[in-house]
């Protein structure tokens, strides 16, 4: 039996510290009076010096007019309230006469953590970063039969804390959940996201709702329906891999062409024009980095696979390209590396000389969902003293080769 303590025993608290005390001493602390039959409610002097664990479960609230229930679109983007998180942070600092084991389960933005708040912690304490999917009206069921459960540490580590932390929640779980582990960031930003794919899915089928009541002869249900049974790609873990972006003879002009139908009927938004619009500005991302990189190193610039994808000729709707648009944009060449590419312009077939190369094509990521692929093989020999940047994170070192892993700044 653990000795927990949770500040803030609230709406979100006060169930989450009752279902920890069916197997385990809990107390809790509020600055509002609160009564529980199972936590004992106490001052924070004995919470904090009777607690091994303490878990910060206080409000980051928005401010007045942004939680979603009036328009705020147009207004000046804002991050969540801090005041109580570092306030709690304070209290556990001016109190404890031990070591602490805190663990944050409110939810804040990537970067938040390591910013604003391990900083305040006295340093004789430990820091975790564990947010909770939870739904108001049903917050201990949810509890108990999490997804996932996100545990950040400062490196990531499995061992240690976050393996400490692991063991306590097995005590209480229910439906064996499973465990990620990674830094303070990373599970900031598993969070956040996971929250934010919910609306984009929700946006995306009430749109099509839209465009049924625009254009008739549409029951939005058949429509969604249809693609939610559609577990390979859609509803499944495919295009879950960041890396390079959606291209190809459909997805982009399909996209292009819905433009024009949102405008045709007056839907009143362009979700389609934000895709396409994101898609573009990720590329010119790319492209910079590689002018970075070419920089750095003193180095021309080629791209490794100019179709849009591998072993296709076809380069219409190709990625490789939009990134080599914004390279040039940007004042460098660009070559590229593909013999079978339909269209020729500043293709090679070899590279005289070291270079920063973009490694656009990977067959393994490609053609995944159809059976083991082989890895894909360099278009030519890759120059001692070239550097590669790996979009997919799949490449490993390599003698001589300098290989970045686009995405993974962990070790930065």
């Amino acid at each position: 039996m653990k000795k927990i303590g949770f500040i803030g025993i609230g709406k979100l608290g006060l169930d989450c510290a009752e279902v920890m005390a069916e197997k385990h001493e809990v107390r809790g602390y509020d600055i509002y009076p609160r009564t529980s039959d199972s936590v004992k409610v106490c001052d924070i002097d004995e919470l904090v010096n009777e607690s091994e664990w303490i878990f910060i479960a206080v409000p980051t609230p928005h401010a007045e007019g942004y939680d979603g229930s009036v328009p705020s679109s147009h207004m000046e983007p804002r991050d969540f309230g801090h005041d109580a998180v570092i306030d709690a942070i304070q209290k556990i600092n001016s109190h404890a006469r031990s070591s602490k084991k805190v663990v944050l389960i409110s939810t804040v933005l990537p970067g938040t953590t390591r910013k604003n708040f391990v900083p305040l912690l006295d340093a004789k304490h430990q820091f975790l970063y564990n947010p909770y999917l939870i739904a108001m009206g049903s917050v201990k069921w949810d509890m108990v039969n999490p997804e996932m459960i996100m545990i950040g540490t400062e490196d990531g580590d499995w061992n240690g804390v976050a393996g400490e932390l692991k063991d306590l929640y097995d005590t209480v779980m229910q439906n064996n959940p499973r465990y990620e582990i990674g830094t303070w960031d990373e599970c900031e930003a598993v969070k956040i996201f996971y929250n934010t794919f919910i609306s984009a899915k929700v946006g995306l089928v009430n749109m099509v709702q839209d465009f049924a009541m625009k254009i008739g002869n549409i029951n939005v249900d058949v429509v969604t329906n249809a693609l939610a049974r559609s577990t390979m790609r859609i509803m499944g873990p495919k295009y879950m891999t960041a890396g390079m972006g959606d291209a190809g003879a459909c997805h982009p002009r399909d996209n292009i062409a819905l433009r024009w139908l949102a405008k045709e009927y007056n839907i009143g938004y362009d979700l389609f024009d934000t895709v396409m619009h994101a898609r573009e500005i990720q590329a010119r991302n790319l492209a910079l980095f590689l002018v970075e990189q070419a920089k750095q190193h003193g180095l021309p610039i080629a791209i490794h696979g100019k179709a849009y994808k591998p072993d296709v000729p076809y380069c219409i709707g190709s990625y490789s390209t939009l990134v080599g648009y914004y390279v040039k944009e940007a004042g460098f060449d660009v070559k590229y590396l593909d013999p079978l590419a339909d269209d020729p312009a500043d293709v090679i077939s070899e590279l005289a000389d070291s270079a920063v190369i973009l490694w656009a094509h990977d067959r393994k990521i490609t053609y995944e969902y159809t059976g083991d692929q082989p890895e894909t093989e360099p278009y030519c020999e890759i120059p001692q003293g070239s550097v590669i940047v790996d979009p997919w994170r799949k490449l490993v070192d390599m003698t001589g080769l300098t290989v970045v892993h686009y995405g993974n700044t962990r070790n930065k």
